[in-house]
């Protein structure tokens, strides 16, 4: 199932107070990271890499990689305008692909396993959208099938994937996903992130 992935990273991290994709995480950047594992989970498909408040700062953190970085100029309205940015982006490099996985940069525990599972679960459920679920919601990293895009270059600017989750409940098919409920938006919560880290580290030992 040839499956491409839009990577996020438009955001200025305002809450945080620095960059969230230059942020260190087990001596990567949380940008690299996620690029890493998108390329990994695309397996040759397209990888589209959508930058806003910051790009030329981060294009040193995607070099080598096969990826297309695309800036996209209204990215202070809101996620769901970066998002239609890299669609456009990826339907303009080809369309040799039949599901688009949505994620972020700041969710340091998505891998590529479970973005294969989400795949998975598209292809047994037959439903054409697959949200990973953590803390009683349905989020990104998040599944279209080609049969719902339509949909996605509907969405408001400011409101993103979730505002299809919302609207059409019926369409959504899930795979847990705990570890989705961690991201980086406040200091606090990096801060949070190193120490579990750290935690897991020392009680290996």
């Amino acid at each position: 199932m040839p499956t491409a992935v839009i990577l996020l990273a438009a955001g200025s991290s305002s809450r945080l107070g620095q960059p969230k994709q230059l942020l260190a995480y087990e001596g990567k950047t949380l940008l690299r990271r996620a690029a890493e594992t998108a390329v990994a989970a695309a397996a040759g498909v397209p990888v589209v890499v959508v930058t806003g408040a910051l790009h030329e700062e981060l294009l040193p953190e995607l070099a080598g990689l096969s990826v297309l970085v695309v800036r996209c100029n209204s990215w202070a309205q809101g996620m769901g305008a970066s998002l239609k940015t890299g669609l456009a982006a990826l339907e303009s490099l080809c369309n040799n692909w039949a599901t688009v996985v949505v994620t972020l940069c700041d969710q340091p525990h998505v891998t590529a396993k479970v973005i294969e599972q989400l795949v998975t679960t598209y292809l047994h459920t037959s439903q054409p959208i697959v949200a990973a679920e953590y803390g009683g919601v349905r989020g990104v990293p998040v599944l279209f099938g080609a049969e719902v895009v339509p949909l996605l270059r509907q969405i408001s600017d400011a409101a993103g994937a979730a505002q299809l989750l919302k609207q059409h409940p019926q369409l959504v098919a899930t795979v847990p996903f705990a570890a989705g409920a961690v991201d980086v938006d406040t200091p606090e919560q990096y801060v949070a992130l190193l120490g579990d880290k750290t935690s897991s580290q020392s009680g290996n030992t």
